[in-house]
């Protein structure tokens, strides 16, 4: 974990409301892994005193990218950034996804901004797989073109049919669950509302299956002090749950550790 004032080298508008900031960070960037953020310090908002927390969309040499939208005061803030100026990161942070088992075959699922969370498992996985991306409508619908580049095979639906299957991203998912191959031994990556990810985990669970998610909960220090983004989780001796902090133990779980909520 580093604390460092990184370089904005690009800011420019991406897709949907998105916008893609990238960074010359040359002690986090090359020690990102895939399901990791950064908490930032926003700019130019004196009121905020939290730092915010950002998944990392791309890493490489000594370049960061992260994939926002513009939802509110901090986010607002930091549209501003201009190439030149320096923000203040704290990172890499969190538990990141492991590397694919011997045998399965890699299927990430992802909602909304999940999709930009999972692009560094899709390049860093040697055996390109399925990649199910779900909305509400085609604008929110992010980096098909960047993941089939990678030889992923990318099935999108949306709930208004704009683009892709109409449906939710689970419908998409048990099509090809009834239909897949008994070789091909799935193994789960998923990001998005808890909704998704626990549908994901019903359906692992189900079959036997591993799946890995990246549980989103707000986020005070970013560094496992504060408790602010506990999360229930089974116990390790299993007779009982206890709280894991996301930002420390997580972001990324087994769906097996997970305890799940009814409003989740």
């Amino acid at each position: 974990m580093h604390l460092e004032d990184a370089v904005v080298t690009g800011h420019e508008d991406f897709q949907g409301g998105y916008r893609l900031l990238t960074v010359v960070s040359p002690c986090i960037a090359p020690e990102v892994k895939p399901g990791q953020f950064v908490h930032l310090k926003i700019p130019r908002l004196n009121e905020a005193l939290l730092r915010r927390p950002f998944s990392v969309y791309q890493a490489q040499d000594d370049r960061l990218a992260i994939l926002y939208k513009n939802i509110g005061r901090g986010t607002d803030a930091m549209t501003t950034l201009r190439s030149g100026e320096t923000i203040s990161l704290i990172g890499p942070l969190g538990h990141p996804f492991p590397p694919r088992q011997e045998g399965t075959y890699p299927v990430l699922v992802a909602g909304g901004y999940g999709m930009a969370a999972l692009y560094l498992v899709a390049k860093t996985t040697a055996l390109p797989g399925l990649a199910f991306f779900g909305g509400a409508a085609e604008a929110d619908i992010l980096c098909v073109r960047e993941f089939e580049s990678m030889g992923w095979d990318v099935r999108v639906t949306t709930e208004d049919g704009s683009l892709g299957r109409r449906g939710v991203v689970t419908d998409a998912l048990d099509a090809w669950l009834a239909e897949r191959r008994a070789d091909k031994k799935p193994e789960f990556y998923g990001c998005g509302p808890n909704g998704m990810l626990r549908a994901i985990s019903d359906r692992a669970q189900a079959g036997g299956w591993t799946a890995w998610v990246s549980m989103d909960r707000n986020m005070g220090c970013g560094v496992g002090a504060c408790l602010t983004c506990v999360q229930k989780v089974q116990a390790s001796d299993g007779s009982d749950w206890t709280w894991a902090r996301v930002c420390r133990e997580g972001p990324v779980f087994e769906c097996r550790q997970i305890v799940w909520e009814e409003e989740a």
